[in-house]
């Protein structure tokens, strides 16, 4: 009887201990551990589209004030939440490098400064659909329908000035979105006649128009800083439309 008791109890700690490791094993097993994914880096630098380039890698001399990257525009708000440089097609680019080496040449100390260059075109329509009230011929001059595109959706315009030696941005008789008739290149003759637009501020305009051109940049008739690199139709068949701020980088969020 001893004997069976004894049996019994060492078969039973068989059991116990048996069970124990088993589930000690089991807790061990790789296939019952979680394996957290790594936190995104959210921090990460943005990796731009391999057809655009930042303009101030091409030439460290032109300076940007992008304005919808702040308030300071007609709209009065922050158009921009990724573009922090002035990025444009790499020929065009290049091509606004050559500018400013010109500009340098005939004026020592001057520099391009850019408003506006690469504009996704869901801005654009922030842009067209804020100016409702005008009527369509006339917010045509100012802002491209979206649905036919504008050259800054392609990055292939640009929106600029010239600044000076002490980095003063040259009168130009008419500031950065000004939409009044007095901003067209297409009436500064009458202007000027007028003594609305004064001889030097026809010169400053001149003088960029002269070295954008000197390029093959296109000055827009109704707006004294927009140059075009191509023609609209051009711009569709060679380069790729950027249809929001994501577009623009190759690790988008």
């Amino acid at each position: 009887m001893m004997q069976l008791r004894i049996s019994i109890c060492f078969l039973f700690s068989l059991v116990l201990f048996g069970c124990h490791d088993a589930t000690s094993d089991h807790a061990k097993s790789p296939l019952t551990i979680e394996h957290k994914k790594p936190a995104q880096n959210h921090s990460q630098p943005l990796l731009l589209n391999p057809d655009l380039l930042d303009v101030q890698l091409c030439n460290a001399e032109i300076q940007i004030e992008l304005r919808y990257t702040t308030a300071a525009n007609f709209l009065g708000e922050i158009l921009y939440t990724k573009i922090k440089k002035a990025y444009l097609q790499k020929d065009v680019a290049e091509r606004l490098a050559k500018v400013q080496d010109q500009l340098k040449q005939r004026h020592p100390g001057y520099k391009l400064l850019i408003y506006d260059a690469l504009r996704p075109v869901d801005v654009q329509q922030k842009m067209w659909d804020a100016l409702d009230t005008l009527a369509f011929s006339e917010r045509v001059k100012f802002v491209s329908n979206p649905k036919n595109l504008s050259l800054h959706n392609m990055g292939a315009a640009i929106d600029l000035t010239i600044i000076d030696a002490e980095g003063k941005p040259l009168d130009m008789g008419a500031d950065f979105d000004d939409i009044r008739k007095i901003a067209y290149p297409t009436h500064e003759s009458a202007f000027l006649r007028s003594g609305e637009l004064t001889a030097k501020q026809y010169a400053n305009r001149s003088l960029l128009r002269n070295v954008m051109k000197s390029q093959g940049f296109r000055q827009l008739p109704t707006e004294w800083w927009h140059f075009n690199a191509c023609s609209r139709e051009e711009a569709k068949k060679n380069y790729t439309v950027f249809y929001t701020e994501n577009d623009i980088f190759v690790n988008r969020f």
